[in-house]
């Protein structure tokens, strides 16, 4: 693996590509979604290693990153297929969660900047969000990073004794050009390329130093 893509930083923080290391800290930071929430729709929180093989499966194509700030992980980002079949292949579905103690620090922004120039770079060309509603500080994020709304499926999911409608997201992620050829391995990215999208993204990012 390019050492980039575990070690490019940025003062105390970086932004690297998830391994096995990463399960439990990701399963912490995701569980409360699951047990207390609607954001995601998963109702048991996957195990550290249900997560690591997640990990494993969809960094052999996408970019699953990690945001550490002083070695803490703050939050995580990654890509995952849109659909199924062979026409859809250029498009991403996205997600981002940030653990509760780092909200409002740019983290989701963060991640979402330098994982939208590593999707570029791999040829990919839409991304796709789903929202559970309401939900106004995703909303935001997403509209803040160029998202905008396609459309809501109405009444989709059942948790917590409530039926939630889901907001789409679409973000282009570059011009559509004719015969694109099949996106790459997010391993296969140069390390110039990966040292620049960590760069775009941490300069989003609001350490909260000496707090």
């Amino acid at each position: 693996m390019c050492d980039g893509l575990r070690h490019a930083t940025h003062s105390m923080t970086s932004i690297h590509l998830a391994t096995r290391e990463d399960a439990a800290v990701i399963a912490a930071i995701y569980a409360p979604y699951c047990s207390s929430t609607a954001v995601s729709f998963e109702v048991d929180a996957p195990s550290a290693d249900e997560i690591a093989k997640r990990i494993a499966a969809t960094t052999a194509q996408y970019p699953w990153l990690v945001l550490a700030d002083d070695g803490v992980v703050a939050g995580y980002a990654y890509a995952s297929r849109h659909r199924d079949r062979a026409a859809y292949q250029w498009s991403v579905d996205v997600a981002v969660y940030v653990d509760r103690a780092h909200h409002r620090r740019g983290v989701g922004r963060a991640l979402y900047t330098t994982l939208f120039e590593l999707l570029r770079h791999q040829g990919y060309f839409k991304a796709y969000g789903g929202i559970t509603l309401p939900n106004p500080s995703s909303v935001g994020l997403h509209e803040a990073v160029g998202f905008t709304l396609v459309g809501v499926y109405r009444g989709v999911g059942y948790k917590l004794g409530a039926w939630h409608d889901v907001a789409w997201f679409q973000k282009a992620l570059q011009p559509e050009r004719d015969a694109p050829l099949a996106p790459s391995p997010v391993r296969t990215i140069r390390h110039s390329e990966w040292r620049n999208a960590v760069a775009r993204g941490l300069q989003q990012y609001r350490p909260n130093r000496g707090a």
